[in-house]
């Protein structure tokens, strides 16, 4: 961990979205900010104080932070830090979350109990920032939720408060997709003080599907009620093929469509607590491929891949997959895969452990107790308190993949699991050799079934291309050439559209500054 330097409160100027509500678009906007202003040479660097989401990212100094702010972070030309996302709050259940500290675990807090910690959060997150800004000429933030909040008002430090801190002005953003976004804004500003309202320094209308033009007389009159100008009209971008912050738009199917005949067609298991459904966005580059949500036995279908995704609470998902039958289902595709050679299964870090014989929780992390896996794979899973977070570039072995192919990758548990069956063999290894995937053989000695705690892997062009041809092979479907998952042209997309619509010139003379 970089050691913090005290600050002198003289801080570079700064720039946040804040919005009416959560999925307003905030991470987005601020993400084409930051990549604007580096594309003309500024030193710009993103933050957010506190995060709620179950997508996130390892950085180099082998630190948790949200994928937002990673990908926040590249669109600046910067490496991921601990420091843009200082409090992350990972949901294990309703009212439970573990906390990560600069990158680290700080403990797990029910939300009757937050509270208690947040002067000592505040205090990170003060200095974090400091840290940050003094290595950096501007600095864009995020908010959280809503400044309106004002149950939250006192124990603020993601809003306002840290609005007042940077002493940066607000953007204020509204999701008019949702529908209501005129109320939300007047609402905001209502229950605003006064000291924040003056902060406020215009409005983005944001994810807006028709003809800009005729918003202009409630434009006006909005404008007329607060005081306060609209800096744009962000539209809707269909197709969008940057990593989510959360799961919000993964549940509402972004990404997915209906298999065809000719299409590949994989089945992703919607697990209540799913983490790191990033790892399947490169999926929608590839044009042959449907990638479909299931959450019902009738759902599941014959696919011909399975995939169980990363979850933060494995325990309660496999009650869910037992109550809703989902278990069953899956444990006769297994089988189907395993006696004919039909299909494929691949569990990713949670994902794996439930397709394991068990996971050992001594010290209630999770459910407590040993909770009984889907036996699919013979593997013994025990949760530690410490947690693994590294990033690992490894190889596939030719079992697999046939080719050897290189996987960059990060892993993010807190599970130690072992193999109990000698016929799982090892399909994808480190640099020093150690197996970091278990594969299970069909009758004809094919790798049918893998598990395996690394994430990220379809972001690996190469790898992502010779594991759908194997698969198009065997389903006589016609091979592709590989395709490259990037992300500079989405970020241009995005930048080029934030451009057009947005009075960029307005919002940077709130810093002072001119592209």
């Amino acid at each position: 961990m970089k050691n913090f330097r005290k600050s002198n409160r003289q801080f570079p100027p700064a720039i946040m979205f804040q919005g009416t509500c959560s999925n307003a678009g905030k991470s987005l906007l601020t993400c084409a900010l930051g990549y604007l202003l580096a594309s003309q040479g500024y030193d710009v660097a993103p933050f957010k104080a506190q995060n709620m989401s179950l997508n996130s990212y390892v950085t180099v100094y082998g630190e948790e932070i949200g994928r937002a702010q990673a990908l926040q972070a590249w669109a600046c030309g910067l490496e991921p830090d601990a420091r843009m996302n200082p409090v992350l709050l990972k949901p294990t259940g309703d009212c439970g979350s573990q906390v990560m500290l600069l990158g680290h675990p700080y403990g797990t807090l029910q939300a009757k109990d937050y509270r208690r910690f947040k002067p000592r959060l505040w205090r990170s997150v003060r200095q974090a920032y400091a840290s940050l800004a003094q290595e950096h000429a501007i600095m864009v933030l995020e908010g959280a939720g809503s400044p309106a909040e004002i149950n939250l008002r006192k124990t603020d430090l993601v809003n306002m408060r840290m609005a007042a801190y940077a002493n940066a002005k607000v953007i204020l953003v509204a999701d008019i997709d949702r529908g209501g976004a005129f109320a939300a804004l007047s609402g905001t500003m209502q229950l605003l003080t006064a000291k924040d309202r003056s902060r406020v320094a215009g409005f983005i209308l944001n994810k807006f599907r028709g003809e800009a033009k005729l918003l202009a007389p409630a434009l006006r009159r909005i404008t007329a009620l607060t005081g306060k100008p609209f800096l744009g009209v962000m539209p809707y971008l269909p197709d969008l093929r940057l990593p989510d912050e959360d799961s919000v738009s993964f549940f509402a199917q972004k990404h997915v469509a209906k298999a065809t005949p000719n299409s590949l067609d994989i089945a992703l298991v919607r697990l209540p607590h799913i983490s790191n459904c990033t790892d399947f966005d490169a999926l929608s580059i590839e044009p042959d491929v449907k990638v479909r949500l299931v959450q019902t036995c009738e759902d599941l279908g014959e696919p011909h891949c399975l995939i169980l995704p990363g979850t933060r609470n494995a325990s309660a998902d496999l009650a869910y997959l037992r109550k809703t039958n989902l278990a069953t289902a899956i444990k006769d595709y297994a089988k189907k895969c395993l006696d004919l050679g039909q299909g494929f299964i691949l569990g990713i870090c949670g994902g794996m452990q439930i397709l394991g014989h068990s996971i050992l929780d001594p010290l209630s992390l999770e459910q407590g107790s040993i909770a009984q896996g889907l036996d699919i794979l013979p593997l013994k899973t025990q949760l530690f308190t410490k947690k693994i977070l590294r990033r690992t570039i490894c190889q596939t072995l030719p079992k697999f993949t046939e080719l050897m192919t290189p996987v960059a990758a990060y892993e993010i548990h807190h599970g130690l699991t072992i193999a109990l069956d000698p016929t799982l063999i090892p399909v994808i290894e480190d640099a020093e050799h150690v197996n970091q995937a278990y594969g299970r053989l069909d009758k004809q000695q094919n790798v049918r079934i893998v598990g395996t705690y690394l994430h990220g892997l379809f972001d690996n062009d190469i790898f992502r291309n010779v594991f759908l041809n194997k698969l198009r092979k065997e389903n006589s479907l016609k091979q592709l050439p590989v395709q490259k998952f990037e992300m500079r042209s989405e970020l241009d997309r995005l930048a080029d559209t934030f451009t057009n619509m947005i009075s960029v010139e307005q919002l940077l003379s709130q810093l002072h500054i001119k592209l």
